[in-house]
C-alpha cells in the first residue's frame, strides 16, 4: 500500500540532493543575469536558457519569475504583464527542474537596490523559513501544525502568510504517484529529504511579497 512518504525503487538520495544543488545553483545564475527594466517574460527566457545550458531534462512545474507587485500572487495566479523591474525593486524566482529523473525545487527572493522595507521582507522570508524548519526538526510537527507555526511566526515579523502556498512533496519524477496535495493538509510529520516547505510572506499593505522554499532536511 502506497503512503505519502514512499518513493520508487529508482529513487537515489544522492541524485536527489544533487538535483537540489543544481537547482539552487541555477537560481543563483539567473539572479546574476537580472537587469533593471526587464519584464517577467525576460526572466522566463533567462531561466529557460540557464536550465538548458546546465542540462536539465525538463521541468516538473512551470517556472515562476515575479516582479514588484506581482510578488504577492500565488503560484497559479496570472501576473500583470505590464510590470518591469525597477531600481529599488523586488523579485523572486521559483523553478522545478528535473535532473537525472529527480526533482529539484527551489525559490528565493531578491532585491535590486537599497530599499530597507524590501530588504527586510527578503530577510524575514528566510528567517520565517528557518524558524519553521527548526520547529519541524525539534518538535516533529505535522504538516498542518507546521503551517500553523509559520502563520504565527510571519505575524510576529509584521507580515501575513499566504496560506495558498501549502508546501508539497518532491522526489523521483513524478512524485505525484504518491501524493498530490499540500504539506499543510497532512496530519503526519513530513519526513526528511522529501518535502518542500514554502514560505510566502505578504507585507501589511499587501503591496509586496517575499518567497522562499527548500526541502526540509534535518542535517
Amino acid at each position: 500500500m502506497k503512503t505519502i512518504h514512499d518513493v520508487r525503487e529508482s529513487f537515489s538520495l544522492e541524485k536527489f540532493l544533487e538535483a537540489r544543488r543544481l537547482t539552487k545553483e541555477a537560481v543563483k545564475v539567473v539572479s546574476q543575469n537580472v537587469f533593471v527594466g526587464m519584464t517577467e517574460t525576460d526572466g522566463h527566457k533567462i531561466i529557460d536558457e540557464t536550465l538548458e545550458k546546465m542540462g536539465a531534462q525538463k521541468k516538473w512545474h512551470p517556472n515562476k519569475f515575479r516582479i514588484g507587485h506581482n510578488t504577492t500572487k500565488s503560484f497559479r495566479d496570472l501576473s500583470d504583464v505590464n510590470i518591469c523591474l525597477a531600481q529599488n525593486d523586488i523579485y523572486f524566482i521559483d523553478i522545478g527542474p528535473v535532473w537525472d529523473n529527480h526533482e529539484g525545487d527551489y525559490g528565493e527572493t531578491f532585491v535590486v537596490g537599497e530599499n530597507e522595507t524590501l530588504n527586510r521582507l527578503r530577510e524575514d522570508t528566510k528567517i520565517v523559513f528557518e524558524k519553521t524548519a527548526a520547529a519541524w526538526k525539534e518538535e516533529k510537527l505535522s504538516g498542518r501544525k507546521l503551517y500553523d507555526y509559520a502563520r504565527e511566526c510571519a505575524r510576529s515579523h509584521g507580515h501575513s502568510l499566504n496560506e495558498r502556498m501549502k508546501g508539497h512533496r518532491v522526489g523521483d519524477f513524478p512524485h505525484h504517484l504518491f501524493y498530490k496535495g499540500g504539506m499543510s493538509e497532512i496530519d503526519e510529520t513530513p519526513c526528511d529529504n522529501l518535502w518542500i516547505l514554502e514560505i510566502h510572506l505578504i507585507t501589511k499593505d499587501s503591496l509586496y511579497g517575499g518567497f522562499y522554499e527548500d526541502i526540509l532536511k534535518d542535517r
